[in-house]
Parts: C-alpha cells; structure tokens; sequence
C-alpha cells in the first residue's frame, strides 16, 4: 500500500529519486514537469516553506507521484507530478497529495494555496472542485516562428552582472506588485536564476531613459526535451517600469527579445501571458504568437482546520 511521506528538507538521496520521476514525466510529456521556481527549491534541497510530498510503494525508491509546496509572493504554489507508469490510477494519486498538501498548509497557520496545472483535465478540475478549490488564473503559452516582422526602435543593451541587479529588481518588483510567481524578487532569487546553466547576459536586454532602466526583456533558450524536438528560445520575464508606461516599450522590448533568440538561429519562440491581460494578449497576437497550450492555477485560503500529514 501507498504511504506519502514528507519531507521538510531533502536529501541529495531523496533529490535523485525525485529527479528519475521528474525526468520521465517530462520525456512523457514533453514539457518540464515543474515549473522553474519549484525546481530550484527541489534541487537547493528545499528552503523555508517548502514541502516535498513523495507518495511510494514500501521497497521503493522512485516516487510514483510527487507533490511540491513552495513559498511564493504572498502565496503557497503546489504542484503534482504522477509518473508515467502510474497515470491510469492517477485520478486517485492526485486527490491524496492534493489533500496532505492542503494539510500542510492548514497545519502550518493556513493561508493561499495556488495549485498549477498544466493543461487541465476535466478530472483534475473535479479534484480541485471537491477540495474547495476554484479556477483563479488561465495562463497562456504562446508561440511563433522565428524570425520575426518589425523592426526594434529603441535603443538596448545586455544586462551587466554585477551592476545591474539593484536597479533591475527595483523594476521587476514594482511591475509585478502582487503578482504570485514574477512578484516580491529578492537578490537571492534573481542570483539563483544567473546560477542557471541557461542564463545568457546577452539575451538579458535592458533598454534606459532618463538615466533610469526603464524596461527589459530576459529571454531564455530551451534545448530539445526529447529527441526530434527543436530548441526552443522563450520570451522569459518581460517588463516596463510603471513610470515609463503608454510609451510602446512592451513592443519594442518583445521585438528586441525576439531579434536576439532569431540571431542564435532559434526557429521558434514562446512566451507566457495570463489570458485575463487582454491588452498583452492582444499585443502577442499582433505580433504573430498563437496559444499553444495552457495552465490553471486553482486557488483557495485554507484554513487550520485540517491536520498535519507529518505529525
């Protein structure tokens, strides 16, 4: 029988059981199977708030479902990964980690869970359902081929490690106040992701006025996930400081983004977007991007009536 054990810390032990699950559902799949800031608490070990949630048959050390709770800007995000070789009892695995996770929380003092679900499926909008759980935000992955029409007209240039991380969350966090995932960046984190084997100062374009940054576009290439996939180069974070917005800059700064990851011959670009941004949305699709796939956050403020899995 099945059994979740918690894990307020990881082991590199326990790191590797949960990378072999997490490299065969994105083999499966296609797509990573965590999303970026949960994998670097995964592979950090885990840090304050997070929970990493294994559910195992006795004997066995690759999880056949994972569950990971992480700190985000004001908020809990949860996500579930089943292993490939489990998903025709999938529906059940997801209902108990979904429910010890939510324990965790409501024993940790409660508070907002936002559960991240790649395409969602009828049965895992039921699940949410039947936990109190309601559909918050839709977000969009959009994508085009490269190169792309327009021609940048505004002068850039590549962000500066070592100089520019100040000025540049001074930006990121004022764009995105209260937002869950992009919101409330520390130095730690923005240093975190320069660690990343994929963090290219040159495709980190940063555009000034007045003597101030006043938007950038950090881009990010992917390479293939499986064999005969093609490299992939993502509009990563994209922004224009508060003060300097009505000037067009969103544009100009995608297109700048775009012309890079196109003079590294990648041959298609991608982007997020939260469908309820409809003038972003709007300004992608003049821009040649069709939605290719899409994520759901479902969404509640757990109380501290439910108890604590690990105890």
């Amino acid at each position: 029988m099945s059994t979740v054990e918690v894990k307020r810390s990881m082991s590199p032990e326990d790191i590797a059981d949960v990378t072999t699950l997490l490299d065969e559902s994105t083999e499966a799949d296609g797509r990573p199977a965590l999303s970026d800031h949960l994998r670097l608490d995964l592979e950090s070990g885990g840090g304050e708030g997070f929970a990493g949630l294994l559910l195992c048959e006795p004997g066995e050390t690759t999880p056949h479902a994972y569950a990971q709770l992480s700190d985000s800007n004001e908020s809990v995000t949860l996500e579930i990964v089943v292993h490939p070789d489990h998903r025709s009892n999938s529906q059940a695995l997801v209902s108990e980690l979904l429910d010890s996770a939510l324990g965790l929380v409501a024993a940790g003092g409660g508070g907002r869970v936002d559960w991240w679900v790649a395409e969602p499926t009828s049965s895992d909008i039921a699940l949410a359902e039947s936990a109190g759980m309601h559909l918050d935000r839709t977000l969009l992955q959009m994508r085009r081929p490269l190169p792309a029409p327009g021609n940048v007209e505004v002068k850039t240039r590549s962000f500066v490690p070592g100089s520019d991380e100040n000025a540049w969350l001074a930006v990121n966090n004022r764009a995105f106040a209260g937002h869950g995932e992009q919101g409330g960046w520390s130095l730690e984190t923005l240093r975190q992701r320069q660690a990343e084997p994929w963090f290219s100062p040159n495709g980190f374009r940063v555009h000034e006025r007045d003597g101030r940054m006043a938007a950038f576009c950090w881009t990010k290439i992917h390479p293939p996930v499986t064999d005969g996939d093609e490299t992939l180069g993502e509009i990563y974070v994209i922004a224009v400081d508060p003060d300097f917005h009505g000037a067009g800059l969103g544009k100009q700064l995608t297109l700048a983004g775009l012309e890079y990851l196109a003079q590294q011959n990648i041959p298609t670009a991608l982007l997020y977007v939260d469908a309820e941004n409809v003038t972003a949305v709007t300004m992608y699709e003049q821009l040649g991007f069709k939605t290719h796939s899409t994520n759901a956050a479902f969404t509640m403020n757990v109380s501290t009536a439910k108890k604590d899995p690990s105890q």
